[in-house]
């Protein structure tokens, strides 16, 4: 039974979506889903991590060719599956590097949503605490009815409270939502 619909429409809607459910497409094919989602948190992690693969991601003057020519040698140096490594290739030959990071988010949620887990993308204003943490995941556990994976991002611009979209429906009580609400409110 496949309870992806809804997740795999919306992440097809965006440019790195559309890499992602290729990458997902070959994976599944090849057997090697989580050889993938493994390779690919890896190499969003080391972007985060790393300012020279930042650079390397975000850097406009750099060529294709050395574009590929450096994202391989990451691939190799990283030891990720090949079917990673052929898509961070591609993402270099089409001017996409700045793209890896959310490619790799989608995969995450495309794996996840094969394994009939739900997955949340938590924004907050803040980092959440461990045990914050565990209390949303109870809340939205309570809320969803099953397990429920949590991808977080921190926004400051948030001012406080969170927002959480899980596959199409966003749950929100966050102030900067409110207050924008209140304004809208009061102009109408």
């Amino acid at each position: 039974m496949d309870h992806s619909g809804g997740t795999s429409a919306n992440i097809q809607a965006s440019l790195a979506g559309r890499y992602a459910t290729a990458l997902f497409e070959l994976a599944r094919d090849s057997k090697a889903i989580d050889a993938v989602e493994k390779s690919m948190s890896a190499v969003a992690k080391a972007v985060g991590e790393s300012a020279d693969l930042k650079a390397l991601t975000t850097n406009p003057v750099l060529t294709r060719t050395d574009a590929k020519k450096a994202i391989a040698a990451v691939a190799k140096a990283m030891k990720l599956d090949p079917l990673s490594a052929k898509t961070l290739g591609v993402l270099a030959d089409n001017r996409r590097l700045g793209e890896t990071v959310a490619v790799a988010r989608a995969y995450t949620a495309l794996a996840a949503a094969h394994r009939g887990e739900v997955t949340a993308e938590v924004t907050s204003a803040h980092t959440l605490s461990a045990a914050q943490m565990k209390a949303l995941s109870a809340k939205l556990k309570a809320r969803v009815g099953s397990d429920v994976a949590i991808q977080t991002k921190v926004d400051p611009s948030l001012l406080g409270g969170l927002t959480v979209r899980i596959g199409s429906q966003m749950i929100d009580n966050s102030i900067k939502t409110r207050l924008n609400t209140l304004a809208a409110a009061m102009k109408g």
